[in-house]
């Protein structure tokens, strides 16, 4: 009897699964940063409202900086960037995290954070290009794709539906922070430094801008030592082969 009830569970769990996506609906779309149809449960209204939670959910963890020659910096790069972005269905957010790591990383429903270690060190065509490498991940929903394939049915369903239970919302900000900090798979980083080429140079940057903070992010990974990685180039291609490929998108697509 007991084996009986497990079967009737096990079946019954992916059935009220699938009555939820017909709910819910599948959104397939093509998707112009990946040059792709692609199908995911999280549609953009969810993303953004997820994305406007994670925000509030850094501003307790970090510290945002709110002075505003610095914040005006950002989004006069940051925005000039975003109008050529593949996907203009959200509004981009720029924001500054106090912290001297050489980091950034972007959140679901066009949330993008820049740590002012970066932001201090950078040129403004240096600059652009990392906020077009950020751009990129949204554009290509690297991040919301991630957050759907490591979440369980259930919670992802509670992120769908706008339930945002402690459990689903702490899981979702995992994932998020483990990209960030841990870097997304060699084809997203690619994707990323690929689409980062083109939407500086359609904004009117020097594409050159990436090679050449690849370049600080290289020294400076030298003078720190291996000990501490840069979270930026903690992804797994390695620095020079990005770099490698950076130049050869900007001369095979002037």
């Amino acid at each position: 009897m007991r084996a009986k009830h497990l079967f009737i569970k096990s079946f019954l769990v992916p059935a009220v699964f699938l009555g939820i996506l017909s709910l819910t609906g599948c959104v397939t779309f093509y998707n112009a940063a990946t040059g792709r149809r692609e199908a995911l449960l999280i549609d953009t209204p969810s993303e953004v409202s997820l994305g406007r939670d994670m925000d509030k959910e850094i501003h307790k963890k970090m510290a945002i900086v709110r002075d505003a020659a610095m914040q005006a910096r950002l989004d006069r790069i940051g925005q000039r960037v975003a109008n050529y972005s593949d996907r203009q269905d959200l509004n981009y957010y720029f924001q500054l995290v106090q912290d001297k790591e050489l980091n950034a990383f972007a959140v679901p429903g066009g949330y993008i954070y820049i740590n002012t270690g970066l932001f201090n060190t950078a040129s403004d065509n240096e600059l652009a290009g990392v906020l077009a490498h950020e751009i990129g991940h949204i554009a290509a929903r690297h991040s919301v794709k991630q957050i759907q394939a490591q979440m369980g049915y259930q919670l992802l369903m509670n992120l769908v539906l706008g339930i945002y239970s402690k459990e689903s919302m702490g899981q979702a900000m995992n994932t998020v922070f483990n990209l960030a900090n841990l870097g997304y798979s060699r084809a997203d980083e690619s994707l990323a430094d690929k689409l980062a080429v083109k939407y500086t140079r359609r904004a009117g940057f020097d594409p050159y801008g990436i090679v050449s903070f690849f370049n600080k992010l290289e020294d400076e990974q030298k003078r720190k030592g291996s000990s501490r990685p840069i979270p930026f180039l903690s992804s797994h291609p390695l620095t020079s082969e990005r770099i490698a490929h950076v130049k050869q998108e900007i001369i095979n697509n002037p």
